[in-house]
C-alpha cells in the first residue's frame, strides 16, 4: 500500500457563516486515482478549492507528504506539486493553444528549457493540441478545450492533478477519450483526486472513493466496493 500524498484532517469550510464542508477528512495515497462523488452543491467543488488554496478552510488540517499546506497561498500550492483543473475549462481564449500551456508553466518560467521537455509530452498525450498549437483557445471544440486545461495543468509537473467535471457537457466518445486521458497521466506517475458526475466510469477508473452528502462524508472505501454498495447504484449509478 502506497503512502498518503494527501491527507485532509476534520477540514471545515464556510461561505461568509454558511459552512459548506462540515468536519470531513479524506486520504489520497500516491499513484492512486481518488473520486469524490456527491450531487450538485454536495462540497465536492468547494473541497478541491480548498486543497489548491483558493479558499481558506475555517478549521481542520489539509496535508501534503505531511507538510500542512492549508494557509498557504495558491501559488505556493502550486510550487508545491498540486495542480487545479476547475470546472468550466477557463482557457485564455485570445490566447493561442501553446500560449495557454506555457502559462501552465509558470513555475518553471526561468528554466525555458524544461517547459519545453513538458509540453512535447502534453503534445504526445494530446496530439489534436500539437496540431492546433497556434490556434486561438476560443476557437477550439468544447472537447479541445477541455484537453488544453488538463494540458496547462500538467505542465507545472504535478504530482496530484485536481480535475473538477472533466467530461461535464462532452459527446460520450469525448468523455471516453477524456477518461482514457486520466488513466495515461496516472499511469505516467502522477496521482488523481477526480470530481465527476459520471459515476459510472469514474468509478470503473478509480482506486479509491469517497461519497459527499451535504458537507459530509457518507461513504468511503475502494472504488469496487463503493460500485457495488446498493446506496451508492441508486444514488449515483440510477439502478434500483
Amino acid at each position: 500500500m502506497s503512502g498518503s500524498l494527501l491527507a485532509l484532517k476534520d477540514v471545515r469550510i464556510a461561505y461568509g457563516n454558511v459552512e459548506a464542508v462540515h468536519g470531513i477528512a479524506l486520504e489520497v495515497g500516491e499513484g492512486k486515482i481518488v473520486t469524490l462523488l456527491g450531487a450538485n452543491g454536495a462540497g465536492k467543488t468547494t473541497t478541491l478549492r480548498a486543497i489548491s488554496g483558493l479558499l481558506r478552510p475555517r478549521a481542520g488540517q489539509i496535508m501534503l507528504r505531511g507538510t500542512d499546506i492549508t494557509n498557504l497561498p495558491a501559488h505556493e500550492i502550486v510550487n508545491m506539486g498540486v495542480a487545479h483543473v476547475p470546472e468550466g475549462r477557463r482557457v485564455f481564449a485570445t490566447l493561442t493553444v501553446e500560449e495557454n500551456l506555457k502559462l501552465g508553466a509558470y513555475k518553471h518560467r526561468r528554466e525555458p528549457q524544461r517547459w519545453v521537455g513538458t509540453i512535447k509530452k502534453v503534445y504526445e498525450l494530446f496530439p489534436r493540441l500539437e496540431e492546433r498549437r497556434n490556434q486561438l483557445a476560443g476557437t477550439l471544440s468544447g472537447g479541445e478545450q477541455q484537453m488544453l486545461a488538463i494540458g496547462r495543468g500538467l505542465m507545472a509537473e504535478p504530482e496530484i492533478i485536481l480535475l473538477d467535471e472533466p467530461s461535464l457537457g462532452l459527446a460520450p466518445k469525448l468523455v471516453q477519450e477524456i477518461f482514457r486521458v486520466i488513466i495515461e497521466i496516472n499511469r505516467r506517475g502522477t496521482t488523481v483526486l477526480l470530481v465527476e458526475q459520471n459515476a459510472r466510469m469514474a468509478l470503473k477508473i478509480s482506486d479509491d472513493a469517497y461519497v459527499l452528502e451535504t458537507g459530509r462524508i457518507a461513504l468511503s472505501g475502494p472504488a469496487a466496493e463503493l460500485r457495488d454498495d446498493p446506496r451508492v447504484r441508486k444514488a449515483y449509478l440510477g439502478e434500483r
